[in-house]
């Protein structure tokens, strides 16, 4: 069987391993950039890191004893990556700077078109290509009239000082809230423009001890136990505690994040301009200790008027205020339901995923699409996202990836898609559920919510999850 897997970032990575694991050895991981590591080697600005402890986020084949903070840094993790590929020696399957453009399903196989060419006949396909990689711009007039530098957080301008400079940054996501901590001491002057508030958990990201890294290396158990622990509590009860099966746990939190508040925003008129209206756990919660102190120091002002434009000289807001800035950064994320795109997948009979998503990106058990036989999508729609590590999430589709692809093996039928009355089951099953989950009833907005209103998560425990994903349901699918 020849696979091409989508993508050589966290999960096109472990989707390698297991294939090498299986016994399958003629597969191509295509990545469009010139290294491995997805997220992590695109995301390089200041103050990156991942809001998961770094003793879960690692794959659970390859433990790492030597993290050398709480919260790995954005570089430790994308090192992390690399050393993983090569290790288990997955970089010779790695095609570097080639990115596909299209995938076409005829006589039973999938022709694949890259930005080299035509690359030929494979038997099945696996999409990893993750969802934090199609930047977002905000819809603002006159971003191209700015006379400064303008950058998204993920193009980061290395070649451009900060130093002395007067930096605007727009959004108020996670990632701003790790920038402007790490720039405040450099900058001469930080605006942060926020529409929204977040709420903000305490966590102080301490550096490991030598001592405490030389005692996981020592004794690998302690460290496996301290993942089962983080992933008990991450992926278990706080996914819990979304979905409205911890209310206990919820409440914690919330709590947690409104003492956060009290206790470390001194002006009274800041701290309610920083207190959103919304419950937490409605958006992805954001963790930090750092950003509170930063954004009261003298040189850093948060703005909330809405912004009207932007000049050759800054942003002017609505209120008529113009803002001089030497640098924007443009903290807007991204395009979590870019799946595919921009490539072009034609399935059987001539069907465009592009047209059969349309109004919503719908696939069986978050994994597969009728009419489109042997390709698998990791991280998918409605794969369980939050604030828990998704190489968790990753490595359980790719579980059940492997046991779709041994139906199809020697001497099974070669092609595996699912039954479309399943796929709907699934479907009505997962809106049902989703409105008792905290991002319906929470009274937010957010980047899970697609284009028509429909939360892209998983509604139910990651308990119910990875059973699901335990074994496919043959009566499920269709094979020819």
């Amino acid at each position: 069987m020849r696979i091409a897997i989508i993508g050589a970032g966290a999960s096109g990575i472990a989707a390698g391993v297991s294939l090498l694991r299986a016994g399958y050895e003629d597969f191509v991981i295509f990545e469009k950039a010139a290294d491995v590591g997805g997220t992590w080697r695109d995301n390089t600005y200041p103050g990156v890191a991942c809001d998961v402890p770094s003793h879960l986020y690692r794959f659970s084949f390859a433990p790492k004893a030597d993290w050398t903070r709480e919260y790995a840094s954005g570089d430790e993790i994308h090192g992390y990556m690399r050393r993983v590929a090569e290790d288990f020696d997955v970089m010779p399957h790695v095609r570097l700077g080639c990115e596909l453009k299209r995938a076409e399903f005829e006589d039973g196989g999938w022709n694949l078109v890259s930005s080299s060419g035509d690359e030929g006949r494979f038997d099945a396909v696996i999409s990893a290509m993750g969802v934090l990689h199609k930047e977002v711009y905000p819809s603002i007039p006159g971003r191209e009239r700015f006379a400064g530098t303008g950058f998204h957080s993920s193009k980061w301008r290395h070649d451009i000082s900060l130093t002395g400079k007067r930096v605007g940054i727009i959004g108020a996501g996670s990632t701003s809230v790790q920038i402007l901590p790490a720039i405040i001491g450099e900058v001469a002057h930080v605006e942060l423009f926020m529409r929204t508030p977040q709420w903000i958990f305490p966590v102080d990201n301490n550096p490991i001890p030598e001592a405490k890294r030389a005692t996981f290396s020592r004794e690998p158990e302690r460290l496996q136990a301290l993942y089962e622990l983080l992933g008990d509590r991450l992926n278990h009860r706080l996914a819990a505690a979304l979905v409205g099966q911890n209310e206990e746990g919820l409440r914690e939190i919330a709590d947690a994040c409104v003492q956060n508040l009290e206790d470390n925003v001194r002006d009274p008129e800041l701290r309610e301009r920083l207190r959103p209206d919304y419950a937490v756990g409605c958006k992805r919660l954001v963790v930090s200790s750092a950003f509170y102190p930063a954004i009261q120091k003298e040189n850093a002002a948060l703005v909330t008027e809405r912004i009207a434009e932007i000049v050759p000289d800054g942003v002017l807001t609505a209120d008529g205020k113009l803002h001089e800035l030497d640098v924007i950064v443009y903290a807007t994320g991204f395009d979590p339901f870019n799946f595919h795109r921009p490539m072009k997948v034609i399935g059987r009979d001539g069907l465009d995923l592009d047209e059969v998503w349309s109004g919503a990106a719908l696939a069986l058990r978050s994994v597969m699409v009728p009419g489109f036989p042997n390709l698998f999508f990791i991280g998918g729609p409605n794969s369980p996202i939050g604030n828990f590590s998704f190489l968790l999430t990753a490595e359980t589709q790719i579980g059940y990836i492997m046991g779709l692809l041994a139906q199809i093996g020697e001497g099974r039928p070669a092609q595996i898609e699912p039954k479309a009355e399943a796929a709907e089951r699934f479907s009505r099953e997962v809106d049902a559920a989703m409105h008792q989950t905290i991002w319906v009833t929470g009274g937010c907005t957010s980047w899970y919510f697609d284009k028509n209103g429909k939360v892209a998560s998983w509604p139910w425990t990651y308990e119910r999850f990875e059973a699901e994903l335990r074994q496919p349901d043959p009566d499920e699918y269709l094979f020819a």
